[in-house]
């Protein structure tokens, strides 16, 4: 038996603990009844999700965000689903371009991206506009749908392919068929991924969001700057209960496991 075992797993446990207790305090602050950010300690109270529900700018910004991400996301897999294919199983000149530009996006502070994309709309008059506020998330995440979808394909037998195009099949039908459901848990993990950088987006999105088109987390930024009640609290405990019900279902469907390898 290894020795360090015991103190491996010790380590290990208290940096687990140490990560996720910010998320355990947020949600216990977010059933206090007082109006103060108070951990309760006699009883637990719904008032402040209920105070979230009827407050007509969150659920506004919720529905933005939740109608930018889903856009974003869907955008991103369109996207990423060719040029993955063209990277990931073709020699080409511009090859190792196409996929650094592509993922690019990784690199870059999203302070700075926000300041260049302000710049650009305000240069081409789209300052305010709900496309190019997609336009925006889009850029930020494809790069996670296109990693997943590489790798989904890097791990996939071409056997199958083979076999269907030496059978008469055409080559959109084999993609349709056999291509995408054996690369579907990669899509589905990338879309997934995708959507939650896109709602929980903040930096970049102070500077391309107008009054018309502010997202829930623009909007917990604005409001944390006013007032310092448990609200936040409470909206910070719905979306991670969101994004842990997000990640519970995909992991019924497909298996995280076989998301994060892109296997099968």
């Amino acid at each position: 038996m290894d020795r360090n075992g015991p103190i491996a797993l010790i380590f290990h446990t208290l940096v687990v603990c140490f990560m996720l207790a910010p998320l355990v305090i947020i949600c216990l602050v977010a059933f206090t009844p007082d109006s103060t950010l108070t951990i309760p300690t006699t009883e637990f109270s719904l008032r402040w999700f209920k105070a979230v529900f009827v407050h007509p700018d969150f659920m506004a910004s919720f529905y933005n965000s939740l109608w930018l991400a889903t856009l974003a996301a869907t955008i991103a897999v369109l996207i990423s689903l060719p040029a993955g294919i063209a990277i990931s199983r073709y020699e080409f000149p511009g090859r190792g371009f196409l996929n650094g530009l592509f993922l690019s996006p990784l690199i870059i502070p999203h302070l700075v991206l926000g300041v260049a994309l302000l710049r650009l709309f305000t240069l081409i008059g789209a300052t305010g506009s709900f496309g190019w506020l997609v336009a925006s998330h889009v850029v930020v995440v494809t790069p996670y749908v296109l990693r997943l979808v590489m790798a989904a394909l890097t791990g996939i037998d071409r056997n199958a392919e083979q076999a269907a195009l030496t059978l008469g099949a055409g080559p959109l039908t084999v993609f349709r068929r056999i291509t995408v459901p054996m690369i579907l848990p990669g899509i589905t993990g990338g879309w997934l991924l995708a959507f939650i950088n896109s709602f929980d987006e903040l930096t970049m999105s102070i500077f391309v969001t107008s009054p018309q088109t502010v997202t829930l987390p623009v909007r917990m930024y604005m409001y944390a700057t006013e007032s310092i009640d448990p609200m936040m609290a409470a909206v910070s405990a719905l979306m991670i209960a969101l994004t842990g019900i997000a990640m519970l279902v995909l992991d019924r469907a497909f298996g995280l496991d076989r998301i994060l390898v892109g296997q099968k």
